[in-house]
């Protein structure tokens, strides 16, 4: 049986006071989940054009990949259990070494969009465990509309 997918992206990054709620939308529909700040502020490099003066950890993660041939080809948000989010990372590697292997590791969903906007990798969503989440696009509106800013005052950026 195959699994139908939904293409997501993050839509907006706005701090917590106990992390970093991500906003990930389809165009239709938006949903929010939670992540740790210093995941946060790895997305919000990448997606804010910003270029820290050393890598930080996932930029090393996608420099070794490279380094071996391999790329991040897609995420898949996979499940919620416990309004834990559960995702997949799906590699491709391909050198000197070996043939092309594909790879499909269990892994964070904050991790996997870190990577997967570095590599510019699609991030996909089981359509039932979309359909499930509520639609938080209301809430994304009132908070712009409120001026949505950074712990700094500016706005955010994306």
């Amino acid at each position: 049986m195959k699994v139908e997918l939904i293409q997501v992206e993050p839509i907006a990054l706005l701090p917590t006071q106990a992390g970093c709620a991500v906003f990930l939308g389809d165009g239709k529909k938006s949903i929010v989940f939670y992540i740790e700040p210093a995941i946060g502020a790895s997305i919000n490099a990448v997606l804010s054009g910003q270029k820290p003066p050393r890598p930080l950890t996932h930029d090393l993660f996608v420099q070794v990949l490279g380094a071996f041939g391999a790329r991040v080809t897609h995420v898949i948000i996979s499940k919620v259990e416990d309004e834990i989010f559960y995702a997949h990372l799906h590699l491709s590697a391909e050198n000197e070494i070996m043939e092309k292997k594909i790879i499909d590791a269990d892994a964070r969903p904050s991790d996997c969009i870190a990577l997967a906007v570095r590599q510019e990798a699609p991030i996909m969503f089981v359509k039932s465990v979309w359909d499930q989440q509520p639609d938080m696009t209301h809430v994304l509106e009132e908070l712009r509309n409120e001026g949505m800013t950074d712990e700094g005052g500016d706005d955010i950026p994306f």
